[in-house]
């Protein structure tokens, strides 16, 4: 049982050096992709209080409303409410000559959104190209989702910025911290295999 163990042991150098060399690969690829920031805002849901209905059960009521917002966000009809929204100066070529399916996906990856547990708040994030693209579509995107999102959830429910966009001091996509982590584990996976081969056919 420890025949395996001890082999990586005597070949760890080697096996080290493999993953720092596939960590750095890793890193070094993640170069070549475009690169993208974030920009993040905060909508508070409000929810008409009824008389006797407890503060818990708004809270929840708002949480499961961020919940189906959330969902909705990602779809192509938000996606047209968000680029006819008025002059933000968003770059539509990212979206432009390029088949529906594609435009769709496209849309997917540079939103996503979750609900803080427990609460109303509803978390928006966009990603662009530059600093400025990712708030001019997160300021977009906030205020369409304010002044229309009555749309997807009645008018009997308030949506509040309450923090605007802000976006990333730098890039976040590719992540490249985590692609070389990934690499670095898979090369010592690999290393490891490689060695474990070579001394078994010797």
């Amino acid at each position: 049982m420890n025949y395996p163990w001890s082999i990586i042991k005597k070949r760890s150098r080697l096996i080290l050096i493999g993953g720092v060399i596939i960590g750095l690969l890793a890193g070094g690829v993640s170069f070549f992709f475009p690169r993208y920031y974030r920009a993040d805002a905060q909508i508070l849901i409000l929810p008409n209080s009824q008389a006797g209905v407890d503060p818990y059960t708004i809270a929840k009521s708002a949480e499961r409303i961020g919940s189906n917002v959330a969902e909705v966000l990602p779809s192509n009809d938000f996606f047209q409410k968000v680029m006819t929204q008025g002059d933000y100066g968003i770059d539509k070529s990212h979206f432009a000559n390029v088949s529906e399916r594609v435009k769709r996906k496209r849309w997917r990856e540079t939103i996503s959104s979750s609900v803080s547990f427990g609460t109303g708040i509803l978390n928006v994030s966009l990603y662009g190209r530059s600093q400025s693209q990712a708030i001019a579509l997160a300021r977009a995107s906030v205020d369409a989702l304010v002044t229309r999102g009555w749309e997807y959830i009645g008018k009997d429910v308030v949506l509040k910025v309450v923090n605007d966009p802000v976006a990333t001091r730098w890039p976040v996509r590719p992540n490249i911290p985590v692609n070389m982590a990934l690499g670095f584990f898979v090369g010592l996976v690999g290393a490891a295999l490689v060695v474990l081969k070579r001394e078994r056919r010797e």
